[in-house]
């Protein structure tokens, strides 16, 4: 599938459970790159809103496999690009029933491999005690690591490491499978509250009010994820997102985080930088799993140090994935030149300020964020529509006088009101 057409224009299907709003600027700016773009995702998605998508695919949280099959089988892409941790599962799943039926689609399991990788990776993809095994070996600095199966194990770690501790859930994402615990008592709380399946009734609330449907599967099989304890380190965080090719890195982004939505959640002001040593462990990584696509990495910079500690890997994109910060520092165009192997075409640099203000979530966090002046802030004034959906879809309660009207017109029709 898909060599007869890698001289012409490509098509990319974004896969997407989670209705992020970086999710769709990653798919205007491979459109801006040169190819076509589709999607698999729940209806009423971010991505559905851009003049990008070319089409959607619906996606069925109670049979996921059908949906990916189905719209694989319909957009023949040349790549997949997973925009959240579950579609990445459900990409490694569907692989795996491919492989094992006796009639499986190879052509399914070839796009799944030249999107994600070498298959000898993905049993550590989803897996992070796992893969800070395979850092370690690579010779790349990390925090001591775990997989807490009972609090016997927790008693254990607990003893040899001290507190606090960093637990994290495997398959979790955007900070909510990760918890800093001080006493044992927090530990053993923690560990039930990471391994057990949302309750019911938060589910139902996911699904009715948040129309997310990620959680509604899980909670079905009864499945409880595995939890790994982290040593803690003092630090700031910082993120990285690449693009590679059969384990080259091709280009990569990589920030400090400045400001997070909330604790432990994802960023929302980051500061571009420079650093040999994360991305000397980030090729490292690469060329071991021979890894292809988007992939990102989570650091912590030690306070008394400096030094990167490699706390996480992500086999998806990250929210900097649109972010096209010229040579080097574009990868859609890079994923673009990989497939057709033409150039990409020259995407302009979106600013020279290496202080970047997501949008919408900065500005939800502090209308009044000193970032969203000095900083880029990374509004896309070229999707009115889309800037509409975000502020209309926020869950900001809006007084009489600063409505949501108010605040579309101001955000859609006069920009200077944000100088």
């Amino acid at each position: 599938m898909g060599l007869e057409r890698l001289y012409v224009i490509p098509t990319f299907l974004i896969a997407t459970t989670s209705n992020w709003v970086t999710t769709a600027r990653l798919g205007i700016s491979l459109s801006h790159a040169g190819g076509h773009v589709e999607a698999i995702c729940p209806a009423g998605q971010l991505i559905r809103k851009t003049s990008a998508l070319r089409k959607a695919y619906p996606y069925n949280a109670l049979s996921p496999m059908r949906s990916f099959r189905e719209a694989i089988l319909s957009a023949r892409p040349d790549l997949i690009v997973s925009a959240d941790d579950l579609s990445t599962q459900h990409l490694l799943d569907l692989y795996a029933q491919e492989q094992q039926e006796e009639n499986g689609d190879v052509t399914i399991c070839e796009l799944i491999e030249r999107s994600l990788g070498s298959p000898k990776s993905f049993p550590f993809m989803m897996a992070r005690a796992s893969f800070m095994k395979i850092a370690q070996e690579e010779g790349i600095r990390i925090p001591k690591t775990m997989v807490i199966r009972n609090t016997n194990d927790l008693k254990a770690w607990v003893s040899k490491m001290g507190f606090p501790i960093v637990l994290k859930a495997d398959g979790s994402s955007s900070g909510e499978g990760t918890k800093v615990v001080r006493t044992f008592l927090e530990a053993e709380r923690a560990l039930r509250s990471l391994e057990r399946p949302l309750h019911l009734v938060r589910v139902v609330k996911r699904v009715l009010v948040n129309q997310d449907l990620r959680s509604v599967r899980p909670k079905l099989q009864g499945r409880r994820a595995v939890v790994n304890a982290q040593k803690f380190i003092a630090g700031r965080d910082a993120t990285s997102l690449v693009a590679c090719w059969e384990g080259v890195v091709l280009g990569g982004l990589h920030f400090e985080v400045v400001n997070k939505q909330y604790t432990y959640g994802p960023a929302s002001v980051m500061r571009l930088i420079e650093s040999p040593e994360m991305e000397s462990a980030i090729v490292k990584t690469v060329r071991r799993l021979m890894l292809s696509g988007l992939h990102g990495f989570d650091f912590l910079l030690e306070d008394q140090t400096e030094l990167p500690y490699m706390i996480e890997f992500n086999p998806r994109s990250t929210q900097v994935g649109h972010l096209t910060l010229g040579t080097g520092r574009d990868l859609p165009g890079a994923l673009y030149a990989a497939l057709t192997r033409k150039r990409a075409r020259e995407a302009p640099k979106l600013t020279d300020n290496p202080t970047i203000a997501l949008f919408p979530q900065e500005w939800l966090r502090d209308p009044d964020s000193i970032f969203l002046k000095t900083g880029f802030h990374d509004i896309p004034w070229e999707e009115p529509g889309l800037i509409r959906a975000c502020l209309r879809n926020t869950k900001r309660r809006w007084p009489t006088w600063q409505s949501v009207e108010k605040w579309i017109r101001i955000f859609s029709t006069n920009r200077c009101s944000l100088l």
